[in-house]
């Protein structure tokens, strides 16, 4: 197939065909893997939130327009990490800051939502709290706090301070008036000193520290679909093609989850991806074509470069 046959194709179907349907899927993995271990106790739903920059060349995608000669899109993504599923996707232009997707998302009451520094806007984060929804994000060193508690810690876990404080600035306390809960951890392997904050009080301040762990899968699941998706490479340039290649590509992601959960299996993604693309044009059973995926020593053996996360 030439490749401007699929450059029409993505540019003259309207994206959001390709969103609807992902979304359905995301709704089905989500029923597959609401049991799934999230790698810290925790009872409540656990989202990470962050985007990704996918650099564009501004000669062919003008409309991407990110620095005076520099191109690019960024994808929004809140990632479910029971079973790593992407609930909400937003591309936007690279010039859109990440913390104006806050005003996107409807905050899931009980749910612990994890962030980095990019997405501390007070006025937004006290929505959280109105919500009833909990927030996990590293804090600042620029911010003004005055301390009004210390909790005792046990310094052996890494845990080195568990305080209550309130914002000191006017312009922060007038958006956020009420208290808020600084954790301090050190983390034994990279030997960084590490801040946190949040609007939750009832949780162990190390249970706070590894929720903020948690981050790193999103991180993750930006690299699974750079890399193995390839949506650095576009085959239209219009806006319309970007976002109905990404959204592909999430539907792809998703539907290979779906697989891997129905079928029992304990494949990674990536495994699957590669038995199914090698038998995409050929009649056979899904099932006869994953069938001893797990067991193929040869497989994994020799594709260990490729196999970077195992999900």
């Amino acid at each position: 197939m030439a490749r401007s046959t699929l450059a029409e194709a993505n540019e003259s179907r309207d994206w959001r065909i390709f969103a609807d349907f992902a979304q359905r899927l995301i709704a089905t993995a989500r029923g597959l893997y609401v049991r799934e271990p999230m790698g810290v106790d925790l009872e409540q739903s656990l989202y990470a939130l962050d985007s990704t920059t996918i650099d564009l060349c501004l000669a062919l995608f003008p409309w991407a327009r990110f620095r005076r000669r520099e191109a690019a899109v960024k994808m929004h993504t809140l990632l479910d990490l029971r079973g790593n599923i992407p609930t909400f996707l937003r591309v936007t232009s690279g010039a859109v800051h990440d913390v104006n997707l806050l005003d996107e998302i409807m905050p899931e009451a009980g749910a612990f939502y994890v962030m980095d520094r990019a997405y501390i806007d007070f006025q937004r984060l006290f929505v959280f709290t109105l919500s009833s929804a909990f927030f996990v994000v590293r804090t600042k060193s620029n911010l003004q706090m005055q301390r009004r508690y210390s909790h005792p810690v046990d310094k052996s876990t890494g845990v080195r301070s568990d305080q209550t404080v309130i914002l000191s600035s006017f312009e922060s306390a007038s958006v956020y008036p009420d208290a808020l809960r600084r954790v301090s951890y050190c983390d034994a392997e990279t030997g960084k000193r590490l801040k946190f904050l949040t609007n939750n009080f009832t949780l162990p301040a190390l249970t706070i520290a590894q929720i903020y762990k948690q981050r790193w899968q999103v991180e993750l699941f930006f690299k699974w679909i750079k890399q193995h998706l390839r949506i650095k490479a576009f085959y239209g340039t219009s806006e319309n093609a970007v976002k109905t290649q990404i959204w592909i590509a999430v539907s792809v992601y998703v539907l290979v989850a779906i697989v891997r959960k129905r079928l029992g299996m304990e494949a990674s993604l990536y495994q699957i991806l590669q038995i199914l693309s090698l038998t995409l044009f050929e009649k056979t059973p899904i099932l006869c074509a994953l069938q001893g995926i797990e067991e193929d020593a040869n497989f994994t053996g020799n594709a260990n470069q490729l196999i970077l996360f195992d999900f």
